[in-house]
């Protein structure tokens, strides 16, 4: 039986149950994918600190390249999104076929681009010899997945922004089973497990950094052809095939990168930040390096829910504007965010008080878990605020004002975030805590900036002009 995506237009069914009917099985998508990431991390983590910064030292470059192909993906999410709020389900489909375009050039360049360039890239980014080797290799091998992630982000982008939450959930489920066996298999050396009062002999390739990273890349490969499989399948509402015209449309071109170069910069400009705050944070040493990521890894379940129902605000937002109901949209964007500050808030809470048995997961270092759990009692003052950033944000850009998060991300990360980091850890030498002070200014600035938007409702002049240049 065909999955019924969730019809955010049907005026029997209350915007808070709409949110939830769309929203959940995102935000246990993004827990789930958190606590693999989880598993990962305490996996190479207990290889020490050296494994654990080999693969953090490349880790801000791959969320660049990801984070600017789920702008590409959102500057065709939205126009399908718009074309369904019409009811014009043959554009929408053809606005699917053009975004494979994009997906298969850009995922085949940037796959040949990062593994000529794995060599250096962790020598750029200030890595120490003696986790040099490992660092290369791994993003050598996770590079060569590329393209299949792409197909990850820009098909499950798809289903989820026209209704269809659950069919990557299910197989992102699938694949994360894949990956926490892979990593199993491959990264630990034979050893023997003790259940029960009985001794079981276990086969491990003993591949440890490496290991990890085609678990990964597998996982992923797994996850990219199924769903794009589930695209081209008859139960998918919007089922289009390969056989169809897939020359390039200026139009939709045109309106993608509208919508998404906005989206695209906003990730540069993060993520190179991010990329920077690596280089400082390295400088600090392998101890310290290790425990912004290992904090930042644990912070990471707390703000899952918040990009759920950002995937929610920019899906409910973009369709409700698609079929001319504003003040729909306003209400969707409203309740979101209510509900991301309210979860969030809570995580904190829990962040704080847990910090230390967080940090305890991932790494037997004491040295490391000292630093990482001042650092996520820090972060956790945070996180009402990355909730407004991270949930306003989606609502905006379901109206197709990209432009303001792009402006919000570049004043926070570079106005204050890498600012205050030179600051306190090179001139006044606080050392990694100065990084987590950093952050948690910048999101503030960030979160209170995207409120002000929302509230004042200018966003909907974005949309407006959209409608009028783009019929």
């Amino acid at each position: 039986m065909a999955y019924k995506p969730v019809n955010v237009l049907d005026p029997n069914v209350t915007a808070s149950k709409t949110i939830m009917l769309l929203a959940w099985p995102t935000i246990a998508e993004q827990i789930l994918q958190t606590m693999v990431s989880y598993a990962d991390t305490a996996m190479v983590g207990s290889l020490g600190a050296n494994a654990t910064a080999s693969i953090a030292i490349s880790n801000s470059l791959i969320h660049l390249i990801n984070g600017i192909m789920n702008a590409a993906a959102l500057g065709f999410s939205v126009q399908m999104a718009r074309r369904l709020g019409e009811g014009s389900t043959e554009k929408a489909r053809q606005v699917i076929r053009q975004g494979l375009l994009v997906m298969a050039i850009g995922g085949i360049g940037l796959t040949l681009a990062i593994l000529l360039a794995a060599g250096q890239v962790p020598q750029w980014m200030g890595a120490s010899p003696a986790i040099l080797a490992h660092a290369s290799a791994y993003l050598r091998i996770v590079s060569s997945a590329f393209l299949m992630n792409i197909s990850v982000i820009f098909c499950g982008t798809m289903l989820r922004f026209s209704g269809d939450t659950k069919t990557p959930l299910l197989f992102n489920i699938m694949t994360n089973i894949l990956n926490i066996i892979g990593n199993y298999v491959l990264i630990f050396q034979p050893h023997t497990v003790h259940l029960f009062g009985r001794s079981f002999p276990v086969w491990g390739a003993g591949l440890g950094v490496e290991g990890a990273a085609i678990a990964t890349a597998a996982a992923t490969t797994f996850s990219g052809l199924m769903l794009l499989r589930a695209m081209l399948n008859d139960r998918f509402p919007l089922k289009i095939s390969l056989k169809g015209d897939l020359k390039f449309d200026r139009d939709i071109m045109h309106f993608a990168w509208h919508l998404g170069a906005p989206a695209a910069y906003e990730r540069l400009i993060l993520s190179s930040g991010q990329i920077l705050m690596t280089r400082l944070v390295a400088g600090l040493g392998t101890a310290s390096l290790a425990a912004y990521h290992l904090a930042n890894t644990a912070e990471s379940i707390s703000y899952m829910p918040g990009y759920g129902l950002a995937v929610a605000a920019t899906t409910l937002v973009a369709q409700a504007l698609g079929a001319g109901k504003p003040q729909l949209a306003w209400q969707y964007g409203k309740r979101c965010t209510q509900y991301g500050v309210g979860i969030m808030a809570f995580a904190g809470l829990l962040m704080f008080v847990f910090s230390k048995n967080l940090m305890m997961l991932f790494t037997p270092d004491l040295q490391v878990i000292a630093l990482g759990t001042v650092g996520l009692k820090i972060m956790a003052f945070s996180e009402p605020f990355f909730a407004m950033a991270i949930v306003i944000s989606g609502a905006l850009r379901g109206a197709g004002d990209t432009r303001r998060p792009f402006y919000y991300t570049a004043s926070g990360m570079w106005g204050v975030r890498v600012g205050t980091v030179i600051l306190l850890c090179y001139i006044l030498k606080i050392g990694v805590y100065g990084a987590w002070i950093g952050m948690i200014l910048d999101l503030m600035v960030r979160g209170l900036l995207c409120l002000r938007r929302f509230r004042g409702g200018h966003w909907l002049e974005a949309w407006h002009n959209d409608k009028n240049n783009h019929q």
